[in-house]
């Protein structure tokens, strides 16, 4: 048995002031064959668990084509977009044939003039294998789901959890599924219910209510006969496509109308508890205020605006402007600024400066902060975590990096390139212990509690102005589906 694994990983936002270009792309990394299995093998990632199963399954040649992941940003250019589908599509016809394809993708890409990329890479990819061969894909539980996606696959799984901790097994169970598949022990059938419903971002912690009990409804249907597979699909809010909002798709051994039967109830479940998927985060100086008069330590300050992982650029200084204000000290942060990187390097460690941090890609993200301060790191950036995370990821590579601790009370880490808080070892990298830390300010809004939970005395969700606002009517979208809840309140819908 042959299998192909190739697909590309972009979680595009819409209203975010970066697109993905092609160069991009390259720094990022767009793998071919064995480099895939170096890089990857050891992670918790979905690649890593299609990797598993080739190791696991007796008679499976699994065959790593290409396979590329950026951060999370605007939509490609459909430069990057065309190059990456072409050369996946021509690394397909040049290694076949096959007896069946897996892909892990995200399911919220966009780019320019394609607003589901990754619909147009798996017709693509069915256009090279016909009809018989059998695909299967893992999605991220933010997956914006299309129908043209459902049509042209065969088996599909998704992430269960937020933060991202199940991504080696979600890809796992598609790939056993595939194998059963090609093996003719199943005929799977897919079946999407896509209400009219998003989620805000404060509300899409599948640990807290009401998502815990709205996937307790899913793996109820799960044990029901004949069902494989059923997932709840948060959707990407800060997508402007058509697809966007919650969906819900389950897969059947051999008979359509029990797939339905069980996609529609978790939507019905869904869509009753609706209310309950409406939140609202703490203000800057509320929070600041809180983590001041915390008796122990670090308290996580939740960054929303600023969500590096759900495309924001990362150099926001909302929180550290109000923090000044407030003579709040002992904080410490991520901050995208290769410019001040730069200054940190010339200046060498144990040099000080005085320079402007962060504010540097728009208003919405804040204006540079003036700060004066000592170098305390200069380093390459990159670092394994011995913990994967959110994601699975191991391999971290920040660019260029610095540490600098103003005279103020921060210890920045300073990186080149935009990356979102999950691991402690981000600033361990410059010297700084998390663990010590009074308050700490992450990029991020449910993928940093993988990592920093464990040592949080609390964390708290910020709610700050950016490309990734918790208030989703700060947003002017022209593409999604109207009505819509919560943006049309008296919205109607009901399940077939």
């Amino acid at each position: 048995m042959r299998l192909a694994v190739l697909g590309f990983s972009h979680e595009a936002n819409t209203f975010a002031p970066v697109p993905a270009t092609l160069d991009q792309w390259r720094r990022a990394g767009i793998l071919e064959g064995e480099r895939i299995r170096d890089v990857y093998e050891a992670s918790r990632t979905s690649v890593a668990g299609f990797l598993a199963y080739g190791a696991e399954a007796h008679g499976v040649e699994l065959i790593p084509l290409v396979y590329a992941r950026i951060t999370p940003m605007g939509p490609s250019t459909s430069e990057a977009h065309e190059h990456l589908v072409t050369r996946m599509v021509a690394s397909l016809v040049d290694r076949g044939p096959w007896d069946g394809v897996l892909l892990p993708i995200h399911g919220a890409a966009v780019a320019e003039g394609c607003p589901d990329a990754d619909g147009d890479l798996i017709r693509r990819v069915r256009g090279i294998v016909g009809p018989d061969v059998p695909i299967g894909a893992t999605l991220d539980l933010h997956a914006n789901v299309s129908r043209t996606m459902v049509d042209h696959l065969d088996v599909v799984t998704v992430y269960q959890t937020n933060p991202h901790v199940d991504a080696y097994e979600q890809a796992l169970a598609c790939a056993r599924l595939l194998g059963r598949t090609i093996r003719a022990e199943i005929r799977p059938r897919l079946a999407l219910v896509t209400p009219p419903l998003a989620v805000t971002i404060v509300r899409q912690g599948t640990d807290d209510e009401p998502m815990a009990s709205l996937l307790a409804v899913a793996r109820s249907e799960e044990a029901r006969p004949g069902v494989l597979s059923v997932s709840v699909v948060e959707g990407f809010p800060y997508a402007d496509v058509p697809e966007m909002g919650m969906s819900f798709l389950a897969v059947a051994d051999r008979d359509d109308a029990i797939a339905r039967a069980a996609a529609d109830r978790v939507a019905r479940a869904a869509w009753e508890m609706r209310a309950e998927f409406v939140g609202e985060a703490v203000p800057v100086d509320e929070a600041l205020f809180r983590a001041a008069a915390a008796l122990a330590g670090p308290v996580v300050l939740l960054d929303i605006g600023d969500n590096v992982g759900g495309g924001s650029p990362g150099d926001s200084t909302h929180i550290l402007h109000a923090a000044r204000r407030l003579g709040v000290r002992g904080l410490a942060q991520l901050l995208t600024d290769p410019v001040a990187v730069s200054r940190c390097a010339e200046a060498g460690v144990g040099g000080r400066v005085s320079l402007d941090v962060g504010g540097r890609t728009d208003d919405r993200h804040g204006t540079p902060l003036a700060v004066t301060g000592v170098v305390t790191a200069v380093t390459d950036g990159r670092f394994e975590d011995p913990t994967p995370t959110h994601g699975g990821v191991r391999s971290y590579d920040m660019g260029p990096t610095a540490g600098l601790r103003t005279d103020d009370g921060f210890d920045l880490v300073l990186t080149s390139v935009a990356e979102a808080t999950h691991s402690q070892e981000q600033f361990r990298l410059v010297g700084v212990e998390p663990r010590e830390c009074p308050v700490i300010v992450a990029k991020g809004v449910h993928s940093p509690r993988a990592g920093f939970e464990p040592i949080a005395a609390e964390l708290i969700q910020v709610a700050t102005p950016g490309s990734t606002s918790a208030d989703l009517s700060t947003f002017r979208y022209a593409r999604r589906r109207r009505p819509m809840f919560p943006f049309e309140p008296t919205t109607q819908w009901s399940a077939r």
